[in-house]
């Protein structure tokens, strides 16, 4: 029945649709990964075969389908010191390291902390990678090999024209057809028009040659000591954080759009996977790219078969297609990219910011600020999902309330509401009167749970007063996880099987 099913779902797939998107991906791939590895300082090819390899493994092994990986540049920075100061063969070697970290992250199965990442931080880091898209490809306005002098006169004039003409047939098409992607539809008119009239533009070649053989195997020529691993365990360490943030947050933008499920962990492992396999075969390593993703998403590919297509191609270009790539007009791709960047922010943020709460405001602007300004996509997330985890607390922590009152038989009650933790606590004790209160005391929990070890804490203490006054406490309606971490306030605690939650304290989970 299994099979049945399978089979089911493959005549399904379209095909025609998932190798047009293939496509499409590495012609926007290539000449980003060029540039990544030329401002590493590394051979072009080392950039192409990471692209070639990150999506070719990750495309069969990886834990979402339609997601795209390659030779990132948020991977790659992270390397770049490491490769100045030791050389290649230790850019290789941390890159390996750097795939086994992933890969037991996967293995652990701790790729579901990425659920953790709130929304604003996820609005911020989007917006900021689209402002980033977008300004990377104003630098392409520049003179090939000129020090960074900007075109102008007839240069810029053309560039502009064909950027814009790109853009208009990536808008206009779909309107007509959604039959082939109006990118890859864009860059081949865009091709032919400057090939037949001859006009003189900027063009792949003039970023680097593709050209070049079949990745060999090779173990990274470093010495197997620990002097080595201190060197490159810093830069494996940190290269493993940002592939695994960036790929997972792509990860859940591909949800989104697709409404689907990827699964986190598979990926991570998946990523390891590659990123072990290009420090063996001379690439520079890398993660999954939004960019690209989000091409092969509007191209209409949404299973591994574009993903497997764009590397193929991609491998396909270095051997055979070289010559041919390089003539593709850098407008065309600028302007593809510049549809991706627009489409990559989220405008809904906009809409929807008078009803978020100004905490949420702040994070999602510090986020995309980071983002644009460092060009650090792991720090600007993490400074994110640390202020609001701070925000929560302190918004929690202010909810613990407490409901007094004595009964018939002189006993203070009092009815906590709210949850228990770190943050709460301080504002917890000072709900108590233990000099004044009576003998008897109960202290109810039905309608407050009690969350960590500074709760326990907190618990331990406050019965300790009451003790060391001769006054009798009685705990109410706490877990067994609660009742057994309070073993030396066991006496106190009153148990009622039917009614006493069953929440962990310390979750195994």
């Amino acid at each position: 029945m299994e099979k049945a099913r399978k089979s089911l779902s493959l005549r399904h797939i379209p095909i025609k649709t998932e190798v047009l998107a293939g496509l499409t991906v590495a012609m926007t791939m290539i000449p980003e990964s060029l540039s990544f590895a030329i401002l590493a300082g590394l051979s072009p090819l080392t950039g192409l075969y990471a692209a070639f390899l990150m999506g070719l493994v990750t495309s069969v092994l990886g834990g979402r389908p339609g997601m795209v990986s390659g030779g990132a540049g948020a991977t790659v920075i992270t390397l770049i010191a490491l490769a100045a100061s030791q050389g290649v063969a230790y850019l290789f070697a941390a890159v390996i390291l750097a795939g086994i970290l992933q890969f037991a992250v996967g293995l652990f199965k701790w790729g579901k902390f990425v659920r953790l990442i709130p929304q604003p931080v996820m609005y911020g880091f989007l917006n900021g990678l689209a402002v980033i898209i977008f300004m990377s490809q104003i630098e392409q306005f520049k003179l090939p090999g000129a020090d960074g002098l900007w075109m102008s006169g007839n240069t810029l004039y053309t560039m502009i024209a064909l950027t814009a003409l790109t853009i208009l047939i990536v808008i206009g098409l779909p309107k007509l057809t959604k039959a082939v992607p109006s990118s890859l539809i864009a860059i081949l008119v865009v091709f032919a028009v400057v090939a037949i009239f001859g006009i003189e533009t900027k063009k792949v070649v003039d970023i680097a040659s593709v050209g070049g053989a079949f990745p060999t195997f090779h173990i990274p020529s470093v010495p197997f000591s620990i002097e080595t691993l201190r060197i490159i365990f810093p830069y494996s360490l940190i290269m493993a954080g940002v592939g695994l943030i960036e790929s997972l947050l792509t990860l859940n933008m591909v949800d989104e759009i697709t409404g689907s499920k990827g699964r986190s962990n598979r990926e991570a492992m998946a990523q390891g996977t590659a990123n072990i396999v290009n420090g063996f075969f001379g690439g520079m390593g890398g993660c999954a790219m939004v960019a690209q993703s989000l091409v092969n998403l509007n191209a209409g590919g949404r299973t591994r078969l574009s993903a497997f297509i764009g590397a193929i191609t991609i491998l396909a270009v270095i051997l055979f297609g070289s010559s041919i790539i390089e003539k593709i007009p850098m407008a065309a791709l600028v302007g593809v990219m510049m549809i991706v960047a627009i489409e990559t922010f989220q405008w809904v943020s906009f809409r929807i910011v008078n009803k978020f709460p100004k905490s949420d405001i702040f994070v999602g602007v510090l986020v995309a600020l980071i983002t644009v300004l460092l060009h650090n996509l792991a720090l600007a997330v993490l400074v994110g999902v640390v202020i609001a985890a701070l925000v929560f607390a302190w918004d929690n922590a202010k909810r613990i309330r407490a409901r007094k009152y004595v009964d018939g038989s002189g006993i203070k009650h009092y009815e906590i509401y709210g949850p228990l933790f770190f943050g709460s606590t301080t504002a917890f004790m000072d709900k108590f009167d233990v000099d004044d209160d009576p003998q008897e005391i109960v202290i109810d929990f039905r309608e407050s749970r009690v969350v960590d070890m500074s709760a326990i804490d907190a618990l331990h203490k406050l019965t300790g007063k009451y003790a060391r006054l001769g006054k009798k406490v009685s705990l109410r309606y706490l877990s067994a996880d609660c009742r057994k971490l309070l073993s030396n306030a066991a006496t106190i605690i009153d148990v009622n099987m039917l009614e006493d939650p069953t929440y962990k304290v310390m979750p195994k989970d």
